[in-house]
């Protein structure tokens, strides 16, 4: 009996799958079979399990152990899974939380949302599904350990600063933008590439440590402005009318060269869709309506990124008015076999066409998840299943 069968009746067994071993995973459900299930299955998947049958349990656990990752049932009498999120939230806002149900419904999917629920998997839990988000997320979690790492090191002395901001110059110097497509489905044709941006440097590889830097060194800006330099001469080099998404920081937003026509992106603000990330720090940002208001005098159009990542949407809809919106991967992974996701995304692209706004899907990876896109009506798509960012422009694999 698989893992399937196994959650759904509290019954059977699973083989043993290597994973990081001694992680240590809190389990919250207060049906017995199904507690005992899951925690045995994830002990055969080598990981620290423990199991218990309430919110109660669980916030009492949490305050005396640390845990790498929690997976709670949804719906239980006194407390359930949003309430048990929402206390985890206020103490830690990065630690994985993968809520589980038996009766899905759009209304709770919203709350995990908003509550940056890290998974929402409906029961009875697909086994390659689960154990496969399980090792993402812990990856993810590892991530966010090295980040703050990094920020541990520099809050050092200034001699550590100086060789971060060694490191952080060799980087500038050595950075170069990738792409990856957007395409139009099922017309078979690219519609822009977005530009990513990559270094050769070593000790900042990872795009999101090289960001980490820039914001401990008070130097998003000097990132900002090389990231835009390149993308201007990138659209110059791009395949001929196709646009350019490039990624904007907030605090891009408040740096005068956004605005100056002399500006290298500013040249070919016809080609360029600004793609705003890091939604939730736009309210930092002064007069913000009114900068976005100027860009779009200078031609560029505006891009939401991450729809569906736990941010509100509505309210960068109403600030914005962006002319695209990005689906985050995370409702568009499994879609095609998640109704609850597939029914948001379909309200998300009916709400978007209704407004007159573009709808990209990302970390599109099958063509199942392809398909179904396709169905509800988002025929923008981006993803490995069509190519990975490289340089120069790569093609589309159909």
């Amino acid at each position: 009996m698989d893992l399937k069968a196994e959650i759904s009746t509290g019954n059977g067994a699973m083989t043993s799958i290597s994973n990081d071993q001694g992680r240590q995973i809190l389990v919250v459900d207060d049906e017995d079979g199904v507690r005992n299930a899951l925690a045995r299955a994830l002990r055969n998947a080598g990981y620290t399990v423990t199991p218990v049958s309430s919110v109660h349990e669980a916030k009492a656990k949490l305050t005396s152990m640390m845990f790498d990752l929690v997976i709670s049932d949804l719906h239980m009498p006194i407390e359930g899974g949003l309430e048990l999120l929402q206390s985890i939230r206020e103490s830690d806002p990065e630690l994985p939380v993968i809520l589980i149900t038996g009766a899905p419904t759009t209304e709770s999917a919203v709350g995990a949302l908003q509550l940056k629920a890290t998974g929402y998997f409906t029961k009875p839990i697909d086994p390659p599904r689960l154990l496969a988000e399980i090792t993402r997320v812990l990856k993810m979690r590892e991530l966010a350990e090295v980040r703050r790492h990094a920020h541990e090191v520099t809050r050092k002395d200034s001699a550590e600063r100086g060789e971060l901001g060694r490191v952080f110059d060799s980087a500038l110097e050595q950075l170069y933008m990738v792409f990856h497509p957007v395409v139009v489905w099922p017309g078979r044709e690219v519609y822009g590439y977005e530009a990513l941006m990559r270094t050769k440097e070593r000790e900042l590889g990872n795009p999101a440590l090289l960001l980490d830097a820039a914001q401990r060194l008070g130097r998003l800006n000097d990132l900002g402005r090389t990231v835009r330099r390149l993308c201007a001469k990138a659209v110059k080099e791009a395949p001929e009318g196709v646009p350019l998404l490039v990624n904007l920081h907030p605090i891009d937003l408040a740096d005068p060269e956004m605005y100056s026509p002399a500006s290298p992106l500013a040249e070919v603000a016809a080609r360029v869709v600004l793609e705003i990330t890091e939604r939730a720090q736009l309210e930092t940002v002064p007069d913000v309506e009114k900068r976005i208001a100027t860009l779009r005098e200078m031609g560029f159009r505006i891009a939401i990124d991450d729809i569906g990542a736990g941010y509100s949407g509505l309210n960068s809809f109403a600030l914005m008015r962006p002319d695209f919106v990005k689906i985050d991967m995370a409702l568009v992974r499994g879609i095609d076999s998640d109704p609850v996701k597939r029914r948001l995304t379909t309200l998300l692209v009916q709400l978007c066409t209704d407004l007159n706004i573009g709808v990209i899907a990302e970390g599109v990876e099958t063509r199942a998840e392809r398909d179904t896109l396709s169905e509800i009506g988002c025929d923008l798509l981006q993803g490995y299943l069509f190519a990975k960012p490289s340089a120069p422009f790569p093609a589309p694999s159909w």
